[in-house]
């Protein structure tokens, strides 16, 4: 018992010290106790609400009623109001006099509204996205076209695609075919216009250009081409693969081949090579040529010159 009483008299004595190494601002005494009592508080809410957290996406998974749009807003709301209660608990647990520091308080609220406003912007643009659906974990966006990232597509016109693996707090994270990750702002989802694949339906048609020569058997042609596409596995049958003439050019009956995929997170551009080393066999078994870029130089000898006229005088 004796040793107790000691251990505690040895704490409040402690105590007695931290708390008389400090400063006064205005009517509230700022110590070394308060600020390590700050700490210690703020270490213990912070654990709490992981805890939290995580009971909160276990029981939110285990229900599945939900699906995983849903789930990602629910575990993003019941963050805030958590991280909220917490910040709020803390300020009142310790005893902190929020007006006695209201000029510093509003100064440092001024700046850190500054700073964090596109964070928070990009915060509530986030929920919003998952709140009305159109962009959600797992679908297909065009990333790098002008519409989402500012930049091109890639060459002969094949879009670069990519999934959407996680909506975060600041920004969406998107991983294309080539292995790239990009984090696109959440606002500048909500603002500017993005294709979305997987909104509607998972189906794409692709296009592509086949040029024939005019000297080939035009029908045959557009046969050999559907029969290509129908013999590829990724290409749908329903809607069937169609061919048609889009302009008669210089050297070449220009063609256009249409097809459908329900799969185009695994890759426009594989696709279309398959495709287009198809339609290479083909058309070279049955004699149709693909006419290749050429240019003709026609080489005209200079006019005669006139003699020069004769003087008279």
């Amino acid at each position: 018992m004796i040793g107790m009483d000691g251990l505690a008299a040895g704490i409040a004595r402690t105590i007695d010290v931290l708390k008389a190494i400090g400063i006064d601002v205005g009517s509230y005494r700022l110590s070394l106790y308060s600020l390590f009592s700050t700490v210690i508080v703020a270490v213990l809410l912070y654990i709490a609400v992981r805890i939290a957290m995580r009971s909160t996406k276990w029981l939110l998974r285990r229900n599945s009623q939900i699906d995983a749009t849903q789930r990602l807003l629910a575990e993003k709301l019941i963050a805030i109001a958590l991280f909220v209660f917490a910040m709020l608990f803390g300020i009142d647990l310790l005893g902190i006099d929020l007006t006695a520091l209201a000029v510093f308080s509003g100064a440092a609220g001024l700046a850190i509204g500054f700073g964090l406003q596109k964070t928070v912007g990009n915060l509530i643009a986030g929920i919003i996205l998952l709140m009305d659906r159109s962009i959600k974990p797992g679908d297909i966006i065009v990333v790098g076209d002008g519409s989402a990232m500012g930049g091109s597509a890639l060459p002969n016109g094949v879009p670069n695609v990519g999934r959407v693996a996680k909506i975060g707090v600041r920004a969406v994270n998107v991983i294309t075919r080539d292995g790239k990750k990009h984090l696109i702002p959440n606002e500048l989802l909500m603002t500017q216009a993005v294709e979305n694949w997987s909104f509607a339906s998972p189906e794409v048609r692709v296009r592509m250009r086949v040029p024939v020569g005019y000297d080939c058997d035009l029908r045959l042609a557009q046969r050999l081409m559907i029969e290509t596409a129908k013999e590829n596995p990724r290409i749908l049958a329903e809607p069937e693969p169609v061919v048609w003439i889009t302009a008669f050019g210089e050297r070449a009956v220009e063609h256009e081949l249409r097809y459908w995929i329900s799969d185009p997170e695994a890759g426009l551009g594989n696709i279309q090579g398959e495709v287009f080393l198809g339609v290479w066999d083909r058309f070279k078994e049955a004699g149709i040529r693909i006419p290749y870029p050429r240019t003709d130089v026609r080489m005209v000898g200079a006019p005669d010159e006139d003699p020069a006229p004769t003087d008279k005088n």
